[in-house]
């Protein structure tokens, strides 16, 4: 989905008490830097440099490249970067939200704008080079999901961990080669996800005679809807009253629980769809939902191979 669609999705659910990253990201709906970056400069005046300025200042960046306004984007993730490196003399990355979000926007922009230009080794150098830096933080699926956008199609899937899972057992994946396979990264709080549901299942009957394997990794956030800090135990029995009442059609599929496989496969986006061809390596990499005609098309080439 397009950032701007985005922008205006989000603001039909702004509070009436919303700070700077809203103000900033109205304005940027409307094409208006000018007024987003009037914002940013009232509040650095009030306010100082905050993870919430430096969050909404990496919005500019986003919305730059968005616009193929490139030197601009290439500069806002720069100094995003910059202020955000800043901030991490004084505190851990994950000591607060929005500084995560922050820096991995500018990262993501750095390299995407590498990839626009043509300079694609280049991107993925920085990718490779933010990994090693900041791997062991929340960040990390956000990093490799960019990283898999570029290099991944054509590799070897990586082996998921299933030591928690729930339907059937899921299978290993070097047994599965030989049929195609569709992984469905899902998430218990995510709209798009249920939404997708139904066009998995019909996609799966469809494509069952030419053996293709449906699997639905998920994974344990802490919370659940009801309660903000969940117990393990109590997120897992939830993950499964959730599957039960949205993925009625998808019951018998393996769900593996697992943080792991999220960060293997780069899942920071929910749903993400990874098909595998037969001889078990990456055909399609998709972060975000697809709809029924194009993601028939895309299991039709793996089958037909």
């Amino acid at each position: 989905m397009h950032l701007r669609k985005l922008l205006v999705m989000f603001l039909l659910a702004v509070p009436a008490w919303a700070g700077i990253v809203e103000d900033v990201r109205t304005a940027l709906a409307q094409s208006n830097f000018g007024a987003a970056d009037s914002d940013l400069n009232s509040y650095r005046a009030k306010n100082g440099v905050t993870p919430e300025y430096i969050e909404a200042y990496s919005w500019m960046g986003r919305s730059a490249l968005e616009a193929h306004q490139y030197d601009q984007a290439s500069a806002y993730a720069k100094q995003t970067k910059a202020l955000a490196v800043e901030q991490l003399k004084q505190r851990p990355l994950d000591a607060e939200p929005r500084l995560p979000i922050a820096l991995g926007a500018a990262i993501e922009v750095e390299s995407q704008l590498l990839a626009a230009r043509g300079q694609r080794t280049q991107a993925i150098a920085v990718l490779q080079s933010a990994l090693r830096t900041y791997g062991g933080t929340s960040i990390r699926a956000r990093l490799q999901k960019n990283l898999n956008l570029l290099s991944f199609e054509g590799r070897p899937a990586p082996a998921l961990r299933a030591e928690q899972f729930l339907g059937s057992k899921p299978p290993v994946l070097a047994q599965l080669k030989g049929s195609p396979v569709l992984l469905f990264f899902w998430a218990h709080w995510c709209a798009d996800c249920k939404a997708e549901a139904p066009i998995i299942t019909q996609l799966r009957t469809e494509f069952a005679a030419k053996g293709l394997t449906v699997l639905g990794p998920t994974r344990l956030y802490g919370y659940t809807a009801q309660v903000e800090h969940a117990a393990p135990g109590d997120e897992f029995a939830y993950i499964d009253a959730v599957r039960h009442r949205f993925y009625g059609g998808l019951l018998d599929m393996p769900v593996p629980i697992s943080k792991y496989n999220f960060d293997q496969y780069g899942a920071s986006t929910t749903p993400t769809l990874v098909l595998l061809d037969r001889a078990g390596k990456v055909a399609m990499y998709h972060p975000g939902a697809l709809p029924y005609d194009q993601l028939k098309a895309e299991i039709e080439k793996v089958v037909a191979r």
